[in-house]
């Protein structure tokens, strides 16, 4: 059946009774696909029918469909007419992993981070009524954005910016681990009071019986609703926000939700759809684990076993293992996450520390400023995020961190490329590091190496940024010499090119210097470690000697470490330092090799490169 669907059209063709197998069919492609390639698996065999149900009752070429985060939208795109491009999902020559507005019409507005699913959809619903439009506006909330500031700000706008909305809450418990928080206990109370929605559905229904009810039965009636609410749905806060609530709702009953959207449909106000959801729906693995199948490798289907293992440890597990070392030794030391603690590798951490654990949801800016105040406390707090997320707390790192002084630990996960595309991508934020005073970074380029770096920076009395890829973390064989604080390490010495690389860059500068060395062109590699503040004293020593610097970094090449470079000797010998890395454009997604691959980066091509240099 999925095979004929080619876009909505095809689907509204079908009896409503067609549409469980066609459910069935669609979770065996997503487990087909995923398994293959990797890929957000848990949310979006959760979400099957609702977007099933959505896309056969709205008409989403003219109204709008927005996925707050956008992990959960491959349903999505497989009813839109990318079954083909799905089979090579997040791969440089098939579709993206997230909404995307060049893809499709049908992706009105790109996502990838959580919390501005209801604010970007408010706007189109603003856009529509400023042009007196008449398009449907329904966005997609996870309840794990609900723990998002931005998701409290866009819900706190609604009912004073349109009197036309529909914001569909689903809810299955999890962000990316099991949520937390007073919001998401509040959330659970509401699940538990259906009574409440019996009870307002049967006080409707009986006062359009009355004949000739008048303003006063109609004012006694609206008041026992309201004191019912209260009564049995003390958290209700979304109608107090001025949204009309439904539910909850099976979110796995595909009838049921097909009626409920026809029945709201032609609605004219603020709605809530409250739906609940299994996260793994489908496949057992799945259910029983939904955090590890979030964003998950490729896999064996049979055993959920991957099918590629890392070579050593991960870089988030040596950062893991390393912080419990420290921890045993230092009850101050405070770890922190974003509602990841298995992507961050902090899970063994929280079970065995629970007393020094915080998970604070997905709330970076909180989390920065909490770690603030715990270090104004006589803390010393470590907040681990993805590099790219952590963009979003850069004004609380400024303000509440930097301008202080304060001792705050910021390890960033997934510095570099990344196989989910330009939303995930680290490759921006030491654009914003290196403009903030009395904060230094350091990036180490192995698990022996952020294990060094983790206990140095645990000393200093100001804060540290600690930048690190996602991937293995295997030692190097050049063993390390002794750290001192914002010294470079030489680890090759020859030749007239000194080529500086940064964190895990130092593997392939050193294959790079092996293929040169093969040809008879020795050449000079410096494990940078200390982005800033650099070694100026041994990079001003080289150019003084008259040697050419080359830096190498997974970042993007305009504003990273090699522009840092160059700017601090700038009308000294910048003209003889070079740069390497990712160009100043929005790089796409795939595997990480193949966009080395496609942009040069690779260990031989750097080597030809060099070479041409001399």
């Amino acid at each position: 059946m999925l095979e004929t669907i080619h876009s909505p059209h095809d689907l509204k063709k079908l009896p409503v009774d067609a549409l469980p197998a066609l459910a069935t069919e669609i979770r065996q492609e997503l487990l087909a696909v995923v398994s293959r390639h990797g890929g957000h698996l848990a949310s979006n065999l959760g979400v099957v029918e609702l977007v099933l149900a959505l896309h056969y009752v709205f008409d989403f070429a003219q109204d709008a469909l927005v996925f707050d985060t956008g992990h959960q939208c491959y349903v999505h795109k497989l009813l839109t007419g990318r079954g083909e491009s799905f089979q090579q999902l997040r791969q440089a020559d098939g579709c993206c992993g997230f909404p995307l507005r060049a893809e499709s019409p049908y992706d009105c507005f790109g996502t990838g981070h959580s919390g501005t699913g209801i604010s970007a959809a408010l706007g189109l619903a603003a856009a529509r009524d400023n042009a007196h439009g008449h398009r449907k506006v329904v966005t997609i909330l996870g309840d794990g954005a609900l723990g998002c500031g931005s998701s409290f700000e866009g819900l706190n706008n609604i009912s004073v910016t349109t009197k036309d909305f529909i914001l569909v809450l689903n809810d299955n418990k999890m962000s990316i681990s099991p949520n937390v928080g007073a919001f998401s206990r509040c959330l659970s109370r509401v699940i538990s009071t259906k009574s409440y929605n019996s009870f307002k559905a049967f006080c409707r229904s009986a006062l359009l019986r009355v004949p000739f009810a008048g303003r006063r039965l109609q004012g006694w009636i609206s008041h026992l609703e309201g004191a019912t609410k209260y009564l049995l749905v003390p958290s209700a806060i979304f109608e107090e926000l001025g949204l009309r609530y439904f539910g909850p709702l099976d979110g796995h009953d595909l009838p049921e939700l097909v009626r409920t959207f026809q029945r709201i449909k032609h609605l004219r106000q603020p709605l809530l759809l409250h739906v609940l959801t299994t996260k793994g729906k489908g496949y057992p693995a799945a259910e029983q684990n939904p955090a590890c199948y979030h964003s998950t490798p490729a896999f064996d289907q049979s055993n959920a076993k991957p099918t590629k293992k890392n070579a050593g440890p991960t870089f988030s597990t040596a950062f893991g293992q390393a912080l419990q070392a420290l921890r045993a030794d230092n009850p101050q030391l405070l770890a922190i996450t974003a509602g990841m603690p298995e992507g961050t590798g902090l899970l063994d951490f929280s079970q065995n520390y629970p007393e020094s654990f915080f998970d604070v949801g997905i709330s970076e800016g909180h989390a920065v400023a909490f770690a603030a105040g715990l270090a104004a406390g006589g803390r010393r707090p470590v907040f681990a995020v993805y590099a790219s997320f952590s963009q979003r707390a850069m004004d609380y790192v400024f303000h509440d961190v930097c301008l202080q002084k304060l001792p705050v630990l910021l390890c960033l996960d997934r510095a570099g490329v990344v196989q989910d595309g330009p939303t995930h991508h680290g490759i921006q934020d030491l654009a914003f590091w290196r403009t903030l005073p009395n904060l230094a970074v350091l990036q180490p380029c192995d698990a022996e190496e952020l294990q060094a770096m983790l206990a140095l920076a645990l000393t200093r009395q100001h804060a540290v940024i600690l930048r690190y890829p996602a991937g293995s973390a295997s030692a190097l064989a050049d063993s390390h010499a002794d750290y001192a604080w914002g010294r470079a390490e030489v680890l090759r010495r020859g030749g007239r090119l000194a080529l500086w690389a940064v964190g895990r860059e130092v593997q392939t500068a050193l294959a790079a210097a092996d293929i040169l060395a093969e040809q008879g062109v020795p050449i000079t590699v410096v494990n940078t470690r200390f982005v800033m503040p650099f070694d100026e004293a041994l990079m001003r020593q080289q150019l003084d000697d008259g040697m050419r610097v080359v830096t190498l970094e997974d970042h993007n090449i305009a504003s990273g470490f090699g522009s840092i470079a160059k700017e601090f000797f700038a009308g000294h010998a910048s003209g003889r330092i070079e740069k390497l890395g990712w160009p100043n454009e929005v790089l796409g997604w795939g595997s990480p090799a193949g966009l080395r691959e496609r942009y040069g980066l690779t260990a031989a091509a750097i080597a030809e490169r060099l070479r041409a240099l001399l």
